[in-house]
């Protein structure tokens, strides 16, 4: 098993991604005229947006969809996860690349690649983002039929996601790949940002943390500022259960996906997940640090195809030789 998992650590946005520089607030309110009432002076006088409320966090980053990535529509519950733009567009920049040095430098884009989003949420999120900046196909799971239904309902609502994105609700909570690819699937990459947290309590205690990180308020049940209801945030086992739930079930599919992938959120997961990977032979594994700001993640992706099979892959499918 190859690997070059020992990479060091940096907390930049990727050179693709569009926010790597401050915000423009005055074209966000332009586009999203609501954020107006959440933008007040920080400690230093410079116009900022409060972090630590739930409201304003969904309204800038419904903001940041409009402006930068063109979608206009962008509804779902506020009882669903509000993902940040910036670190989830690192994560497709970071798999594009990917892609990028399987295919001799020469950068997959539009038809020709369809990825798999386990986990699709009620917000899409990574679907849009992969279509707004490669033009690639999806395929997005998620066990909850609502958030199915709101993701269906985002993509209706915005003509250059119709006909790119696919919505597969998996009946068994507890499959990853069974019961969404069917026999005739094959998948270049597969996504999934995990269920973090194995309990409630773990899931208030964090959320803690967090609101008094972003507002040196401490209270005893603060409200999530990225909301999110249980699935999204909890499962049994917390985030190492679901990796490797994921990863024993991907040798099953070896062969229909090129290039499966995971966000890993705790650095003291890996240990687990690289033994995991080595005892189901995959062939090759990769590290890819990322972060925003004081939180850095990674991603760690595997391939159980041979050079051989990869080649076979890139003319077959991607029709380069």
């Amino acid at each position: 098993m190859a690997s070059d998992k020992n990479q060091q650590e940096k907390s930049v946005l990727h050179p693709r991604n569009k926010n790597r520089e401050r915000y423009d607030l005055d074209a966000l309110i332009d586009c999203t005229p609501d954020l107006k009432v959440y933008v007040k002076p920080n400690k230093f006088g410079d116009p900022s947006v409060d972090f630590s409320n739930p409201a304003a966090v969904k309204l800038l980053n419904k903001a940041l969809l409009h402006y930068y990535y063109g979608i206009k529509h962008w509804e779902f519950p506020d009882e669903n996860l509000t993902p940040p733009i910036p670190g989830r567009a690192d994560y497709i920049h970071y798999i594009a690349d990917l892609l990028k040095e399987s295919n001799f430098g020469r950068m997959p884009e539009g038809n020709k690649i369809t990825c798999l989003d386990v986990g699709l949420g009620a917000n899409c999120i990574y679907p849009i983002l992969g279509v707004a900046e490669y033009g690639w196909n999806f395929i997005g799971s998620d066990i909850d039929p609502k958030s199915i239904a709101s993701a269906e309902a985002i993509i209706d609502a915005n003509q250059t996601l119709v006909n790119k994105i696919e919505c597969r609700l998996q009946a068994n909570p507890k499959a990853i790949f069974r019961g969404i690819l069917g026999t005739g699937d094959k998948i270049d990459a597969s996504l999934c940002n995990p269920p973090f947290h194995s309990s409630a309590t773990d899931a208030q205690k964090g959320t803690q943390r967090k609101v008094k990180n972003l507002s040196g308020r401490k209270e005893k049940t603060p409200e999530l500022n990225f909301a999110g209801i249980s699935n999204e945030l909890i499962y049994d086992g917390g985030e190492s259960g679901f990796i490797h739930n994921m990863i024993l079930e991907s040798r099953d599919f070896a062969k229909r996906c090129f290039w499966f992938s995971t966000l890993v959120s705790k650095q003291s997961n890996l240990k687990g997940i690289y033994k995991a990977l080595e005892e189901i032979k995959a062939d090759q594994v990769k590290t890819t640090p990322m972060g925003t700001g004081n939180k850095s993640t990674r991603i760690v992706a595997w391939t159980f195809l041979s050079k051989e099979e990869q080649k076979v892959w890139r003319e077959t499918r991607w029709r380069i030789k």
